[in-house]
């Protein structure tokens, strides 16, 4: 029994459409590269599913721009004219956007050539345009100063912090020794941190004769400055 006779229109359903694109894309493939082998023809074929996805073919003793010379030399048509039109057309349409900002620029700079021509209400309109473009401008300003400020607050009373730690650790440090910390008037280590003094040593009172315990007496020996 034959097969039944395919009606050729469009397939509604997209998986179906899809799939169907994929299995008869790879046939087309495969009769491209037969003729290409077999006949010894120069094929080119492109083909943009409905998902404009490329798929294209050219022979390998061949490439895809002199396929398409060779089309439009055979044709008489010219493939590229509407493209560079179109490409012509939109260079003209940026060369017009960049005279008019370039215009604009020279209005904010003051170029005599650039302010010629405006009338006294665009004149005062570039004015107040200009005192709210520097309102701005002192706004962020004012903002990175602030934020500058902030952090430099931070990175002192981290370190203000770090200080009094190391000078608490220092002094424990010190009793657990036994030395202490005076300056030439007699004055504490907290007295003198007080006072903004940054001259300190520390010393060691140890009994120059060992015999001498029980008497009272004692010598300054091993003395140590910090």
């Amino acid at each position: 029994m034959g097969r039944g006779k395919i009606e050729v229109k469009r397939i509604e359903n997209p998986t179906n459409r899809q799939v169907t694109y994929s299995k008869r894309r790879a046939g087309i493939l495969k009769k491209a590269k037969e003729l290409n082998v077999l006949c010894d023809a120069q094929v080119a074929m492109i083909m943009f599913s409905s998902t404009e996805k490329l798929t294209d073919f050219v022979s390998p003793n061949t490439t895809m721009k002199k396929a398409f010379d060779m089309y439009q030399q055979a044709s008489g048509c010219t493939l590229w004219d509407s493209h560079y039109e179109k490409m012509q057309e939109g260079l003209k349409k940026q060369k017009e956007v960049n005279r008019k900002l370039r215009r604009e620029i020279g209005k904010r700079v003051g170029g005599d050539e650039d302010l010629s021509d405006l009338s006294f209400e665009e004149l005062c309109g570039l004015e107040q345009h200009v005192e709210s473009s520097v309102k701005i401008v002192a706004q962020r300003k004012f903002s990175q100063i602030t934020t500058q400020t902030e952090t430099t607050k931070k990175k002192v009373k981290i370190l203000e912090e770090m200080h009094n730690n190391l000078l608490h650790e220092y002094e424990e440090r010190l009793d657990q020794d036994g030395y202490a910390l005076a300056d030439h008037e007699g004055l504490s280590a907290l007295e003198m941190a007080a006072n903004g003094a940054s001259h300190i040593f520390t010393f060691s009172l140890q009994p120059s004769q060992p015999n001498l315990h029980g008497d009272g007496g004692c010598g300054f020996e091993n003395l140590r400055l910090g």
